[in-house]
């Protein structure tokens, strides 16, 4: 494969064939974010693409999934994805899943006749960060939408049959603002009506703005007790009858997987065993991004 940079994918893609179709993030302002730092956006050449696709086609023939990259594929104008993912079904025939990163503002461009005919084309998933469903502090971190553009595109993505799982970041409001975060984010996630939930929690990267902002008193990291809170509350004002709700990324102190809201009380007692000390919390040599 032809990987340029650093390869991001969610956790829950460990297994797929990662297709780079691009490289870098059309966006790469989020201040938390030092993925693709000094790395200037651009869609590959179809003749690169084409000899990946070639490649997974003879190598990869026991993995059933494909990830796009990098960080926010779905800006690639409609009828080139569409066509890249006709060659992947051509050329991977066994492949039944395609999946990628689309921010807010890429999908908001999409019209819904594009999107249903991407998941013509084999799309079946987009991976969206939300990171914090209060305003104030998507516009700290730069994330260029409000939390009301993040609802409207997740409803975009819904009504065109698409799998929607939103990812939040614990801790990215800082100690001031982390209470109110975590409601709000809870509620947000909740008018997003995902399939899936993933709560990370922030780690900062010495590459990024908001780092330095820590390093200058700024920005205060909350610690592991106000960051198991925050996920307490999160989990409190989620409130959706059926989303799978996964906080074991290895960014966490506590690692949780459930239902909500079939779970949701497991959850939450597992939470306050944790703020207790009842439950072992994740040493920081082991957590990681």
């Amino acid at each position: 494969m032809n990987y340029e940079g650093n390869i991001i994918r969610p956790p829950s893609e460990a297994h797929s064939i990662i297709l780079q179709i691009s490289v870098g993030c059309s966006h790469n302002k989020c201040t938390f974010c030092g993925a693709y730092k000094r790395v200037r956006f651009r869609i590959k050449d179809s003749v690169t693409i084409n000899e990946d696709i070639a490649f997974a086609g003879k190598y990869c023939r026991q993995q059933k999934r494909v990830f796009i990259g990098d960080g926010d594929a779905l800006i690639i104008p409609t009828d080139r994805l569409g066509r890249i993912f006709s060659d992947i079904r051509e050329n991977l025939p066994w492949v039944n899943r395609i999946s990628l990163y689309g921010n807010a503002k890429s999908v908001l461009r999409k019209t819904h006749a594009e999107l249903l005919s991407l998941k013509k084309f084999g799309l079946d998933r987009i991976y969206m960060g939300l990171e914090s469903g209060h305003d104030p502090t998507l516009k700290k971190i730069h994330k260029g939408v409000t939390a009301e553009q993040m609802i409207k595109a997740a409803g975009m993505i819904r009504n065109a049959g698409l799998f929607l799982s939103v990812t939040v970041l614990l801790g990215i409001a800082g100690i001031d603002d982390s209470d109110i975060h975590a409601m709000e984010t809870g509620r947000v996630a909740s008018d997003m009506r995902p399939n899936q939930i993933a709560a990370l929690t922030l780690m900062l990267l010495e590459n990024t703005p908001l780092y330095r902002d820590a390093v200058n008193g700024l920005f205060q990291l909350p610690d592991r007790i106000m960051l198991l809170t925050e996920l307490k509350t999160l989990v409190k004002n989620i409130d959706l009858d059926r989303v799978q709700f996964q906080a074991n990324h290895a960014s966490n102190y506590l690692p949780i997987s459930g239902r909500l809201a079939r779970d949701k009380k497991n959850i939450l007692r597992t939470i306050e065993e944790g703020l207790k000390g009842g439950h072992h919390l994740r040493s920081e040599s082991l957590r990681a991004l």
